[in-house]
Formats: C-alpha cells, structure tokens, sequence
C-alpha cells in the first residue's frame, strides 16, 4: 500500500467579500491548500494557524456507492479520470467522502494509479474493489468495472434494507409485548395480591409464580436490564476484538432453525458474485482469491476462502476444495464441479449468484410471514398467561361457593 501523507487541520480568520470578520476551521492537505480552497469560498484569509493531523476521513457505505455510480457516469461521458474526481470533489457536501475524493484527485494528478490510490483509503474501498478497479484500468474497461462495482454494492444495500425490515416488525413488537407484560406485573398483578391475601386459602401454583415474578420484577427489575445493557456492550465489544468469538457467533447463527438458511444463501450469493466478477474481468483463479478474505461478512465463509486458497495453490480443484471447506452447499459445488470441465467458471458463479439472490428474497419473504404469527402467538401466551392466572384463584373461589 501507498503511502499517503495524513491531512491537517487549520483555523482560519479573515473577511468576506463585504468586509465582515469571518473565521472557521479546515482540513486540507496544506496550508496553500487551504487558502486556495477558502479563496474559492470569496473568504480573504487574515489569519491561519495550523492545528495538527486531522483524524482519518470516513465515508458511509451508501455514500461510496453513490460515489461509484457518478464516477462511472462520467468517465462514460468522456472525462478524464482526474478530472471527473476534481468535479466530484467540489460537488459532494458533508461526511469524509469529499476529504477521500480530492485526496484521490491529489494522488492521480502525481501519476499514482487509481487502484493504489484507492488502497490509500481501506475503511472505504476494500480489497475486492480495489482489485476490480485495478483488472479494469489494465483492460481499459475501468466505466465499466466501476458501473458493476455499483450495481453489486446497491443489490447488497437492498438485500440488507429487506432483511433490516423483515426483523424489525417481529423485534418490535416483542419489545412491546415484553414492556406491557412487565407494566402489568408492575402496576396490576400487586393490586391482585392484595385481594387474595384476604381469601385465606392456598393459591394455585401458576398465581403463586406469577406473584413471585412480580416481586421480582418490581425490586430487581432495574438492576437485571442494565446488567443486561452492560453485558452486550461487554460482548459486542469483545466479539470486535476476538476473530475466534465472531466466528463462532457466525457458525451459531448458520445453524439457526429460520435464519440459518438465509444467511448460509446471502453469504453464497456474495461470495460467488464477487469471485465471477473478478474471474469475468480477467483475473487468474489463484490471485482473486487474495480480494475475496472479506467478500461476504461472515467469519466462517471467510476462513474458508483462505483455507480454499490454499488448497488451490496446492493443485487441488476449486469444486474440491469447496467440497472439503463444508460451508458450501452441494447444489452450489456440483455446478461449479462441470462450469470447472468445461472452462466456463466465471459464467457458472455469476448464474449461481443470481440463483442465490432470487433465494435470499424468497426466504426473506417467508421469514416475515412467519415472524408475524410466531410474533402474535408470543403476545398473546404472556398476556392470556397471565390474565389466567391472575382470575383462576377467584374462579376456584366461585366454584367453591
């Protein structure tokens, strides 16, 4: 990787062009940048003080493919790649995207490549992006690598919007479920347990731990959600700094009853997307596996691409070394086993991606339409639960009389 000189932060005093006092902070690469940049602005600089290294730019994931998708637009229309990177710095607004672009800009009016200025920037264009705009300014295709780039990164996003949303209505709603039941345990079920502390008779055993969940609830109540609260950041945190406990929280979710299969699909849909495109543009079998360590989001799918790399750099096939990875479905080896015979891999993959998005939205699909009765069955069992309980000590109580 290129090295890439950090940019630095700079207050600034001056005037506008009606003489009025102005002052404001800005990050450029130095400072003759940073006044070229405010005399674009019509401010007259007074006053500039270097303030230090300004922290790394960060760019949102939508932002990039937006980014993308216009610079590919461009560069169709003819501009150069230079220019087409100046124009896009000047019209993006806000974030660190603009920051990433004029450094961008920067680095290819000195003659660095794109793709090595690309890898200058690894939170916001990863291995397989860069290896990708790399194939396409050898092969003088880069528009066209870059609109793939696009269209793959917003199937991506929309995937990750329909299963956000299929998720969010049954989490929601059990939230809900699990906030009234505890109001009730809270604020009716003690008004209960005074009226049967006046029948002087045993009580049936599902009102007995009801009152006791009551109890509970009203004294440790506050103390078990934040221990709750704590634990998770605690876990989330280590997970971040542990590969081992991220993929084994992976390999557990790949076994889920439900989510299982729709993750085991949205991985394999990454995965082959990524290496068909990368094997479509022309790179060898062996080195696009080096892009492909992060390609679909999921530890155990990752792991076995590098022990899948070794393997090949072993002599055995692809199809095999799938095969002995034991992540991959058969119904996706076979076909790469015949695409592998006759020559035809990249085509294979792509078709195997398409197959796999199709069963992804499928299985999205009959997920939220089976959240939503398992949703309603949950509610309905804590708050009939614990309506029955709450009455059945006072229809014994008629029975008797």
């Amino acid at each position: 990787m290129m090295s890439h000189a950090p940019e630095l932060r700079f207050a600034w005093r001056g005037m506008d062009s009606e003489g009025r006092p102005k002052q404001g902070k800005i990050i450029a690469a130095d400072a003759l940048s940073a006044r070229s940049s405010l005399r674009r602005e019509g401010v007259i600089v007074t006053g500039l003080d270097m303030l230090g290294a300004a922290p790394p730019p960060k760019a949102k994931t939508t932002e990039v493919t937006v980014f993308t998708r216009q610079l590919a637009g461009l560069l169709r229309a003819g501009l150069p790649l230079a220019g087409a990177l100046e124009l896009l710095a000047g019209s993006a607004t806000g974030g660190g995207l603009p920051r990433i672009v004029r450094a961008l800009a920067r680095d290819i009016t000195r003659g660095v490549p794109f793709s090595a200025a690309l890898a200058a920037h690894p939170a916001a264009f990863g291995p397989l992006y860069c290896q990708l705009v790399s194939v396409g300014e050898v092969a003088g295709a880069l528009p066209s690598v870059l609109a793939r780039l696009a269209d793959d990164r917003e199937r991506a996003a929309s995937q990750r919007t329909r299963l956000r949303a299929a998720l969010t209505y049954p989490v929601m709603v059990l939230l809900l479920s699990l906030a009234i039941t505890a109001g009730l345990l809270v604020g009716v079920v003690p008004t209960f347990k005074t009226i049967f502390d006046g029948f002087g008779a045993a009580l049936p055993a599902p009102t007995r731990f009801v009152l006791a969940l009551s109890d509970g609830v009203a004294h440790a109540g506050v103390p078990f959600v934040l221990a709750c609260v704590c634990a998770a950041v605690v876990v989330s945190r280590w997970m971040k700094r542990s590969p081992d406990a991220r993929e084994t929280v992976d390999r557990a979710a790949l076994r889920l009853p439900l989510a299982g299969r729709l993750l085991r699909s949205l991985a394999v849909a990454r995965w082959s997307r990524a290496l068909g495109t990368l094997l479509s543009a022309g790179t060898p079998l062996s080195d696009a596996f080096d892009s492909l360590t992060h390609a679909t989001g999921n530890r155990v799918f990752d792991a076995a691409t590098v022990n899948i790399a070794a393997r090949l750099r072993n002599g055995e096939r692809l199809a095999v070394a799938m095969c002995a990875a034991g992540c991959f479905p058969q119904d996706v080896v076979q076909p790469i086993a015949v695409a592998e015979e006759s020559g035809a891999l990249d085509a294979m993959l792509l078709d195997l991606a398409t197959l796999a998005d199709r069963q992804v939205d499928e299985r999205i699909g009959a997920f939220a339409s089976l959240c939503e009765p398992i949703v309603i069955a949950v509610l309905g069992a804590l708050v009939g639960g614990l309506a029955i309980a709450m009455y059945l000590p006072i229809i014994q109580l008629g029975n008797v009389v």
